[in-house]
Order: structure tokens, then C-alpha cells, then sequence
């Protein structure tokens, strides 16, 4: 921190009070990322002025570059320029607790007593096509961004592709990666062979001559396993959250391949359901963590899983916030991240015809979605997430019963 930046509040704030401050963020926490980080900046910074308005920025822009979840990243942040590091911990507690309450709450009555009946199934049928359109919508605002010339596009669309064949995401990434180094760097022989490599690899797993699910392994109803270890939750919740570049929506295709395609933990229509119900919280989209986790080893899963993918969002901000700004402000590591931001963005995409397969099984689902989608483009409002859904679970409840 500059010591000449203007604080008043974070210099007498008692860690009750501040756990208290951040706790009441979280129940106001409507609307998705950019409703809590202008709710933020708008109390923290414009009203009372714990950091001055050009801090605020550069400090935004580096958890933009950073994995995790904006919103709660900042409330770390605050936290931490407050009260040190146990002041960042009670602050993000604070934040992540209603959201996360709730979602165990409904997780606990989804699997308790299910949602068997024709009127509740239609209901979360409906609700599935418009997670559909938020996932669509995401994958536009996310690419406006990160598309930002050919060879982007490219590195995107080659991870598109070799996710559909089944490529590790890990592989995917990498490479998508190296395809835009090379390429932005006007190494073209080299971002040539990388585009072969991605290319090989869609090919040898296509094919089946390298071992991997099939590429239509994803819209398989699986049965639900029983017995997932509580390691192995913890290990893809925190490779989850170290992967979220570019906002939560990041983190959808990296748990629906642990939980649908690899793990079998759920099946497709309950990892819909459980972004569903993450999208009508007032908390981060990905606390929907916290529902796989439950499907997948009841309570204990989920608060692994939901410890694993915040963690790093904690300790990016708790312990290496100066050096992490000073990476994310040298220009060849915003490349690298600009090349993986654009294999996440072919994945989003993948991810989402493959999640639309299983949703969009029906003309007026299909409708559904479509009405969705254009009232996402159409209000702009940090309403517009809850509204949109329960518009679709009203649709649904009407339409496909």
C-alpha cells in the first residue's frame, strides 16, 4: 500500500465489526460481479475512502488477470489493508458465508427429498435452459475481452475443438497458451507446430487411438458414485480455483469434467440445477462448488470443495498480493495469461453445447433459453441473473410439464 493514500475507517476497525461489514456485503451480494464490485468500490472507496479511486483500479485489474472470483478477491483485499491478515480471512469469511449457507441448505433439501414431481422437474427444467443462456451470455462478455486479435481466436477455437475430442484441459490450455505467444510474438513457424500439436491430439483421441472418454462422454446420464474421497474433492476444488481466469463462469467446464465426465459424481441436469440455484443466491456463481461438492460426499464434500476452490482466492490476496501485481503488470506474463484466457474461452464454449445437448432437449426449452438470452442482452441490471431464471423456471413450469 502507498502510505500516502488517504484511509479513515480500516485504521479502527475491530475484526468483529469488520467480519460483521463484510457478512452484510454477502447478504447483498445480488445481481453477479459486477453488482458486488460496484457496491464495493461505491462504499468503500467513493463514500469512505479506505483506498483512493486510482488504487482501486490497479488493484481491480490485477484480480481481473488473477483466478478466482473478482468480487470476493477485493473483499479480501479490503480486508487484509484493515486489519492484516486475519482481517483479509474474516472479511472473505464474511462475504462467502451467506451464499454459502443457502446453497447448503438447498443442497441438502435437493437431496433429502428430491424434486421427483412433474411440477418441480419442470420447474428446474425450465431453469436449466436459462443457465444455458447466462452460460451463452458469459462466453460473449468473457470473449469481448479476451479476443482481442486473430491469433486469440485461433488458440480459442483450437481449445473448442480439442475439448470436443476429449483433450485433457490442462493439455488444452497449455497449448492454447503457446499457439498465442508464438503467434502474437510473430514466432509463426513455431504457433504453426503448436496448432499441429492441438490438432494431433483432437485427432489420436477422436479416433481412439490414445485412451480418453469418447467426445460425447459429457451428455451420458451417469450414475451417482458413493464413494468419493475427501482428498479428491479438496484436489478439484483447488485446480478449479486455480484455473477460474476471466470471472466464476471460468469455472464451469473445469468441475462439470471432474464431477459429470470423469468423476461421475452427478449427472449433467443436476450440475445445470446446481448453477441454477447458484444463480438466484446473493454470492459468487461458483459457491455452486458447494452444491456439486454435497452431491458428490454429502457435508463434508462440500465444505471441501468449496474450501479447495476459494482457497486460492484467499491466498492469491492474504499472501501474495504485491507479488502477484507486479506478474500481472510485466508484459510477458499478460501475454501468456492473454493466450490461456483464450483456450478458457474455447472451453466455456465447448462446455456450453455440451451442457446445451442435455438442457435443450425440447422445442420449448429451446424457446426458453432463446427468450433468456435476448433479455441478458437486452437489461442491463444486477436484477437481471435472479429475474432472467425465475422467469425460466416459471416458463418451465408452464411449458414442459
Amino acid at each position: 500500500m502507498d502510505p500516502s493514500v488517504e484511509r479513515t475507517k480500516p485504521e479502527t476497525q475491530a475484526l468483529g465489526g469488520l467480519f460483521l461489514r463484510f457478512l452484510r456485503f454477502g447478504c447483498l451480494a445480488w445481481g453477479g460481479p459486477f453488482a458486488q464490485i460496484a457496491m464495493l468500490k461505491r462504499e468503500l472507496v467513493e463514500e469512505e475512502r479506505w483506498i483512493s479511486l486510482e488504487q482501486f483500479n490497479r488493484v481491480y485489474a490485477v484480480y481481473q488477470v488473477l483466478p478466482g472470483p473478482e468480487a470476493h478477491e477485493l473483499c479480501v483485499y479490503f480486508g487484509t489493508i484493515a486489519r492484516g491478515r486475519l482481517g483479509g480471512l474474516l472479511a472473505g469469511l464474511g462475504f462467502m458465508l451467506p451464499g454459502f449457507v443457502l446453497m447448503l441448505a438447498l443442497a441438502w433439501v435437493y437431496v433429502r427429498f428430491g424434486f421427483a414431481s412433474p411440477a418441480f422437474a419442470a420447474v428446474f427444467a425450465g431453469m436449466q435452459a436459462g443457465v444455458i443462456a447466462l452460460i451463452a451470455r458469459a462466453v460473449h462478455r468473457i470473449g469481448e475481452h479476451a479476443l482481442i486479435d486473430r491469433w486469440a481466436w485461433i488458440a480459442a477455437a483450437a481449445a473448442a475443438g480439442a475439448s470436443f475430442a476429449g483433450v485433457h484441459f490442462g493439455i488444452v490450455l497449455a497449448l492454447a497458451g503457446l499457439i498465442y505467444v508464438c503467434g502474437a510474438g510473430r514466432r509463426y513457424v513455431l504457433a504453426t507446430i503448436a496448432v499441429l500439436m492441438m490438432l494431433a491430439a483432437i485427432y489420436l483421441l477422436g479416433t481412439g487411438l490414445v485412451g480418453s472418454g469418447s467426445v460425447g462422454a459429457d451428455v451420458v446420464v451417469l450414475a451417482r458414485r458413493e464413494d468419493v474421497g475427501l482428498l479428491e474433492l479438496f484436489g478439484s476444488g483447488l485446480r478449479s480455483g486455480l484455473l477460474t481466469f476471466g470471472g466464476a463462469y471460468t469455472v464451469i467446464p473445469y468441475l462439470q469434467h471432474d464431477a459429470v465426465v470423469r468423476g461421475g459424481w452427478m449427472t449433467n441436469q443436476q450440475f445445470l440445477d446446481g448453477i441454477a440455484l447458484g444463480g438466484v443466491l446473493p454470492a459468487p456463481l461458483i459457491i455452486f462448488a458447494t452444491f456439486v461438492g454435497f452431491l458428490a460426499s454429502s457435508w463434508a464434500g462440500a465444505f471441501v470443495l468449496t474450501a479447495g476452490i476459494f482457497l486460492p482466492a484467499f491466498g492469491f490476496t492474504m499472501v501474495g498480493h504485491e507479488l502477484f501485481e507486479r506478474l500481472t503488470h510485466s508484459p510477458r506474463m499478460r501475454v501468456i495469461l492473454a493466450g490461456v484466457t483464450a483456450g478458457v474461452v474455447g472451453l466455456i464454449a465447448a462446455t456450453t453445447v455440451k451442457l446445451a445437448a442435455t438442457a435443450l432437449d425440447r422445442w420449448p426449452a429451446v424457446v426458453i433459453a432463446a427468450v433468456c438470452l435476448a433479455l441478458l442482452y437486452a437489461w442491463n441490471s444486477k436484477l437481471a441473473v435472479p429475474c432472467v431464471l425465475a422467469l425460466a423456471a416459471l416458463a418451465g413450469y408452464v411449458a414442459l410439464r
